[in-house]
């Protein structure tokens, strides 16, 4: 009798080991599925605003990529108040003390300039930032026609956020009289997480 219910603890043993393994097996699997449905971890891009034609303004863009969405903010500080025009431009070369190393427009869709969202625009029409009377203003952009770290056309990493000392009119062409470049960042892919 006794040796009945050993054998018969052997293969509960035995039954639960399998059991186990099992689970622990497709625990894994489903731990897989759950990461392949999880979205991919976001690219980043970043430029860091420094003063150009002699004013104090500083600040920082930031573009996100959620989905198939980029999302841009650009914060600046010790700016005079007033609407200041904010463009992305062709080259990520700040080294001109007036920022025209920055080139003109970021246009490589060749297309008239304007305002975001309205008719044509340049993709390096971003548009205007009210800052208040502590200096400091925020714009905020999401879009589809932008791409981080791709190096297609659309891809904004290589290119530099100007500031202007004036507003944005929206129609004055190329560049919407927009005044001096009184900051400029370069926009470069943040390292991955």
């Amino acid at each position: 009798m006794k040796k009945g219910v050993n054998v018969f603890g052997r293969q509960a043993l035995m039954l639960s080991l399998v059991i186990a393994v099992s689970i622990a097996f497709l625990s894994c699997d489903a731990v897989q599925d759950l990461a392949d449905l999880l979205p991919p971890p976001s690219e980043q891009a970043h430029a860091s605003i420094g003063s150009t034609s002699g004013s104090n303004v500083t600040g920082t863009a930031v573009f996100e990529q959620i989905g198939d969405t980029i999302a841009l903010t650009i914060e600046i500080q010790n700016a005079e108040p007033g609407l200041r025009a904010v463009h992305i431009h062709e080259y990520g070369d700040c080294s001109a003390p007036d920022g025209t190393s920055a080139g003109g427009h970021w246009n490589p869709t060749n297309t008239a300039h304007g305002k975001w969202g309205e008719g044509e625009f340049h993709l390096g029409d971003i548009g205007n930032i009210m800052v208040g009377e502590d200096g400091t203003g925020k714009i905020e952009l999401a879009t589809d026609l932008w791409e981080i770290g791709t190096g297609s056309i659309r891809d904004v990493v290589g290119k530099g956020i100007i500031v202007h000392a004036g507003a944005d009119d929206f129609t004055s062409q190329p560049s919407g009289a927009a005044g001096a470049r009184i900051g400029c960042g370069v926009i470069a892919l943040a390292e991955s997480q």
